[in-house]
């Protein structure tokens, strides 16, 4: 039963460690829910669900990495593995419409990329520099919308 009890409690730390951690992966939800919201109220394909998993995924990655004593150069691995396969999970969300001559989805690829980096960076405890992120990523996006209605008005205008 103590083996059981090891194994499941394996990777908490002391109580302060353990705050440190959960207030983290808290900030990465939020930070991530987000980023999502706005991709979800511009009806996008990746939502909520998608910008909130990336950003814990991403956190939590690097938080077991720190948490079993990886050095400095351990992490700055793992990280590129993360930076890595989000290029392969936004190419996969990049779609060319030959018909129309148009590419589609690289502003999901982006949004998902920046998603993963908010995570990396709330996992490292810079939860300054993933607020600031956050902040900077939702303008970006809202200004797409922008930019969005003004083709379109442009279009029905010709």
């Amino acid at each position: 039963m103590e083996l059981l009890f090891q194994e499941l409690t394996g990777g908490l730390p002391d109580r302060h460690r353990l705050a440190v951690i959960v207030i983290r992966l808290l900030a990465a939800t939020l930070l991530g829910a987000i980023v999502g919201l706005q991709r979800e109220r511009a009806h996008k394909p990746a939502g909520l669900r998608t910008h909130m998993l990336v950003c814990v995924g991403t956190a939590l990655v690097v938080l077991a990495g720190s948490g079993i004593g990886m050095t400095t150069d351990g992490l700055s691995r793992v990280i590129q593995g993360i930076v890595t396969g989000i290029g392969f999970v936004g190419a996969g969300s990049i779609l060319k419409l030959s018909h129309e001559r148009e590419i589609k989805g690289l502003t999901t690829a982006a949004g998902l990329f920046m998603t993963a980096v908010i995570g990396v960076s709330a996992g490292i405890g810079a939860v300054g520099l993933a607020i600031i992120g956050t902040i900077l990523a939702i303008i970006i996006l809202a200004l797409e919308g922008v930019e969005e209605a003004w083709h379109k008005d442009r279009k029905n205008q010709s």
